[in-house]
This record gives C-alpha cells, structure tokens and sequence, in this order.
C-alpha cells in the first residue's frame, strides 16, 4: 500500500505509482500543467484559499496559515468518481468524493502562505487533476466566523467516463466494502472523512448514511 505523502507528489512517484498511463482519461504531465495555468491566471484578487470536502480535511499536505470550518453553498458532496487505482481496481472498482450540483456542503478552508500559494496549488493539481475527473473552480465560501472568501475546489465533471451517475448510499456502500487499491481499501477513505466530520462536529446523513450500510454488510459477512 502506498501512502499519499508531499514527497511523492512532488517527485511523480504518486502518477507512477497509480500506473494509469494507458488509461484514456489519464492526463498528461503537460494537460496538468495547462490546465493548472489556465486556473491560476484567473485566481481572484486576494489571499489564495483551498476549500476542502474530502481528504483534504484529514491530509491537507500543504502548509496553511489559516484553517476554517467552511460551507459552500450549491454544492452537496457525491461519492460519483468511479476509482479503478487510488482506492480501486478495475475488477473491483470503488468510489471516491466529487462535488454534485444542489444543497450545500460543509469542510474546510484553507489560506496559503502567499509565496508558497502558487506551488502549493500545483501540487494540489498533481494530487486532484492527475485523472482529469474534476472541473477545478474559484467558488466563495463562507467561513464560520462569518467571512466570505474565494477558494479553489473540484467538483464534478459529468463528461468524465469515470463518472458514475448512481451514487446513492446503497450502491456506494456495497462497493467501497470491498474494493482496494494502491493507497488502501476504500472503506479507510469513508471511515477517515466520517471521523474527520465528526471531530469538526459536522454532519452530513449521506456520508453517514454510506458508513452505516458499510457496517450492515461487515456485520452480515462476518
């Protein structure tokens, strides 16, 4: 298994270790960086902010000055990005987070330190855009104190082929409890975003919705 660390996504270890080069949706070294200029050159004026919704709330891997409890508005959290590396394989696919039109979602804010913001966001662009699923975008955020700000997040790009249509709890829970891949079993990734919810005292019924049919199948299996 294979751990998510700064070295790695900063060496291309992590793209390599991923082994997706054949993969038609896996984007080149050169569509990231296009991609990551294009979004960069129309970063709003101001400090440079992330606004995470998955692991970026447990794992961060980027130095921050400020970390706020955060909603953005419009957008509801959906296990619809089908992983066939990370926490699957393509005999036993599972699922990972993406951002769905409709609803609000509650996670993180972070502030970079500005002069490491622009490399800071690269990298987060090896961690998120490597497989192209996402459509990376400037969205405010409200922060628990009140504060409107600009963060860049990823929501979900529907054109992706990765991209799966049904995921209601049912169905997500009934293929994270028994996928894997190279950073670990899916199950570790839905466990670790409920934990990292409920230490920020955060709720959201369909994470913990999934959580609960994971549960109800181990206790059948075993």
């Amino acid at each position: 298994m294979t751990i998510l660390t700064r070295e790695n996504l900063s060496n291309g270890s992590f793209r390599n270790r991923m082994n997706m080069d054949a993969h038609p949706a896996w984007w080149s070294d050169e569509r990231v960086e296009a991609s990551f200029a294009h979004a960069w050159a129309s970063r709003p004026e101001g400090p440079a902010w992330v606004f995470g919704y998955g692991s970026l709330i447990w794992n961060p891997l980027m130095p921050f000055e400020a970390q706020h409890t955060a909603t953005l508005q419009g957008w509801h959290r959906s296990f619809c990005l089908r992983s066939i590396s990370g926490r699957g394989s393509p005999e036993r696919p599972g699922r990972v987070l993406s951002l769905m039109p409709g609803g609000f979602v509650q996670g993180v804010a972070l502030r970079l330190p500005e002069a490491e913001a622009q490399g800071e966001v690269r990298m987060l662009w090896t961690r998120e855009m490597t497989g192209g699923g996402y459509l990376p975008r400037w969205q405010p955020v409200q922060l628990e104190n009140g504060q409107s700000v600009t963060a860049i997040t990823f929501v979900a790009n529907p054109e992706h082929p990765q991209h799966e249509h049904d995921a209601c709890a049912e169905t997500v829970a009934r293929l994270v409890a028994v996928a894997k891949g190279v950073f670990g079993p899916n199950i570790d990734y839905v466990l670790s975003l409920d934990q990292a919810l409920r230490e920020r005292g955060l709720h959201d019924p369909y994470v913990e919705a999934i959580v609960r049919g994971i549960r109800d199948a181990q206790q059948v299996e075993g």
